[in-house]
């Protein structure tokens, strides 16, 4: 098991994009924050994105809000040698402004009054993956940023936006668009033929639209949108390509808990089966030991001073360090396990904070555990 390098990361030029990736309550979140603080000070221009709609990156770095566009940090005290920046993903204002960018202005108004578009860019499967390989496209088509810096959602899904441009794809090729878009050409024979043969699927597929205008409505949006289908399957298949690229650094993000490294396996693997360029593994929340003095001898010397009544506060010391042997050979054990099986996966420890992270302060602190500064 060979050491992860945060600073050589950050500091290499021809990174220009850093995913964290990992499954809820590990510290992904903080993680990705303070990689991009930390780059900022470095001097690089650095934007985080987070893809998951909580509102943690925000709390994290001290904003009340982020919004769909990059938003300036800034701190009273911070004053980085680089720049900072973080949004969080707003999947139907993205969609809405793709719409916007790559359709005629009567096209455009037309895609985006239409009743089954207002659903597809907000609750239609895929959409949030597909937006946000969007959104990355287009922060690393602005060449504005040094780097960019991924938190995606806290769960198996994060990894999904890696299949959004083949299943979109997909499903713009497929038997089910190519009969929504065929009653303007046939005479309405395209969607008697939907009704017969398909109508159970489809209404499963967008659930929150009932009634019989739904056919209609989202006839009208093929045919509105079907200019667009090319330039939008092409621009994800770009960013697919830049994630695999050399420019793209994925970082598994876990705490030493079984749970945990079982899903950061599961990350290591899926990004193994893409071809994607992992970088290693963040071990969160671990319990170091400041001493070598075994736990055996820790209790049995704490028995000896509890007999005599004296010391009890190096009594609940040692006792205390006992237990911390404990934790911490049991977090040894289960990241034995991991290395075992990913042997060539470089690793980095960050130690427990004393408290939860909220603000720039620990952000930084963060970094430094990160870096080993």
């Amino acid at each position: 098991m060979s050491a992860l390098d945060v600073d050589s990361l950050i500091d290499d030029p021809d990174i220009h994009v850093i995913v964290c990736c990992g499954s809820g309550g590990v510290g992904k979140t903080t993680t990705a924050a303070a990689i991009a603080v930390r780059a900022a000070e470095r001097g690089r221009k650095t934007v985080v994105l987070t893809i998951d709609p909580a509102r943690r990156l925000a709390q994290a770095l001290g904003l009340r809000e982020l919004g769909n566009t990059p938003k300036e940090v800034e701190v009273e005290g911070f004053e980085p040698a680089g720049q900072l920046a973080a949004m969080m993903l707003d999947m139907r204002r993205t969609f809405d402004d793709m719409v916007l960018a790559h359709a005629g202005q009567a096209r455009a108004q037309e895609v985006l009054a239409n009743p089954f578009y207002k659903t597809i860019s907000s609750s239609f499967s895929g959409t949030q993956e597909y937006m946000a390989m969007e959104k990355l496209g287009q922060l690393a088509g602005e060449g504005r940023w040094d780097l960019i810096v991924v938190d995606t959602p806290p769960s198996r899904s994060a990894l999904d936006f890696l299949d959004a441009p083949q299943r979109m794809s997909s499903a713009l090729d497929g038997r089910m668009i190519r009969l929504l878009s065929g009653p303007a050409r046939t005479g309405g024979w395209g969607v008697r033929k939907v009704v017969g043969a398909g109508i159970m699927l489809f209404a499963k597929a967008v659930s929150t639209i009932v009634g019989g205008q739904l056919l209609a409505d989202a006839s009208a949006f093929v045919q509105a949108f079907d200019s667009m289908f090319g330039g939008f399957k092409q621009r994800a298949r770009k960013t697919y390509e830049l994630l695999r690229s050399g420019g793209t650094a994925f970082l598994v993000v876990a705490t030493p808990e079984s749970d945990a490294l079982r899903e950061a396996s599961y990350f290591v693997e899926r990004l193994a089966s893409e071809e994607m360029p992992l970088s290693g593994l963040v071990i969160n929340r671990t319990h170091p030991v400041l001493t070598k003095l075994p736990a055996a001898r820790a209790i049995a010397a704490a028995d000896n001073l509890e007999r005599t009544g004296d010391a009890p506060l190096a009594t609940a010391v040692l006792r205390l360090h006992a237990d911390r042997v404990a934790v911490h050979d049991r977090e040894r054990r289960l990241l034995a396990r991991f290395t075992k099986a990913h042997p060539s996966v470089s690793v980095v420890s960050v130690p427990a904070m004393p408290s939860d992270v909220h603000d720039l302060v620990g952000l930084r602190s963060i970094g430094e555990r990160l870096t080993g500064s």
